[in-house]
């Protein structure tokens, strides 16, 4: 699509016919109301959605294995000057027990005022939350004077996995993020606003965090591309099924045990460390857990199932290997 929307000249900063279909295309889906806006990456995506939730002396109350508190390099805290409340999560999630427990100070001066709650739909642990969970983080959200931001960078999966819309997903959100990189875009991502009274600030709070592109039209055709016969579900129903298989493929080796449920594109699995080194020799992946020797094992929308074999024969190999 990159190559189709190329030739010609267009108005730029987003007035362009590109951009205006595919935004009016995801509103349609997600069933929004107040817009969807195009940025570079994800982490723009979560710090510009939260932007239209907080004023600065309010918190953010999230995960502590939340990309925003781990991944982000503070992004939220210095440039929204939001603090962000980080509850211990086993599987990634946020219940409304554990929310609570954070919900502490109200009404005090002295301390910073919690006022969304955020979740990533899959989590950062590739945990994925049910619509049941989902409307239940809504409705003690909407008792409680909270906002619900979806950070949505594998949300994509987390439909494949529950066999859900969007728009399923998206309903329980004030604002969430649409994740195009991560499922075969070069470099977009989409902020959903759910509802229309949120969207004055956009404009400006997207081109303060630098995320205003001049020839937007390229990004707006990288999800014309994702939404085109529904490649973005395609994307995400193979990246799962990779995940799956890579997952059967590595639990019956000896030293090796699966850690989460594969619910996504992600296979978390504690390994014998003597097995990590020589593996990461030949294949990338991250030791996601240093003290019991968990590593993160991805897949992705071009991953092959030749790909996953070659893998798992990697590492049985190394496994029989004499120490």
């Amino acid at each position: 699509m990159l190559t189709v929307a190329n030739p010609g000249d267009t108005h730029a900063y987003g007035a362009d016919l590109w951009t205006e279909r595919v935004s009016g295309e995801l509103c349609e889906l997600f069933g929004a109301r107040g817009g969807a806006y195009f940025v570079f990456n994800g982490t723009a995506a979560n710090v510009l959605g939260l932007s239209l939730l907080l004023r600065p002396y309010e918190a953010v109350i999230c995960a502590e294995t939340s990309h925003l508190n781990v991944d982000e390099c503070g992004a939220v805290e210095r440039l929204l000057g939001s603090k962000l409340l980080t509850v211990p999560s086993p599987d990634g999630k946020l219940t409304p027990d554990l929310i609570a427990t954070r919900l502490g100070g109200r009404n005090d001066e002295h301390r910073a005022q919690p006022r969304v709650v955020a979740v990533a739909q899959v989590t950062e642990l590739g945990t994925c939350y049910s619509l049941e969970e989902l409307r239940a983080l809504r409705e003690f959200c909407r008792g409680n004077e909270l906002h619900l931001f979806i950070d949505g960078a594998r949300l994509g999966n987390a439909a494949a996995h529950l066999g859900c819309s969007l728009a399923d997903m998206a309903a329980q959100a004030d604002v969430l993020s649409f994740g195009g990189t991560k499922n075969g875009a070069v470099a977009a991502e989409a902020v959903i606003v759910m509802a229309d009274g949120l969207t004055a600030a956009v404009p400006f709070q997207r081109k303060q965090l630098l995320q205003l592109a001049s020839k937007m039209r390229f990004l707006a055709a990288q999800f014309a591309g994702l939404l085109e016969e529904q490649t973005w579900l395609r994307n995400a129903l193979h990246s799962n099924a990779m995940a799956q298989r890579l997952a059967d493929g590595i639990r019956e080796i000896p030293g090796v045990s699966v850690w989460q449920a594969v619910q996504s594109n992600a296979v978390f699995a504690a390994m014998d460390p003597r097995y990590i080194e020589p593996l990461q020799r030949e294949w990338g992946f991250y030791v996601w857990d240093d003290q019991e020797h968990v590593v993160r094992l991805m897949t992705a929308f071009d991953t092959s199932e030749a790909d996953v074999d070659s893998f798992v024969a990697s590492l049985r190999e190394v496994a029989l290997s004499p120490v």
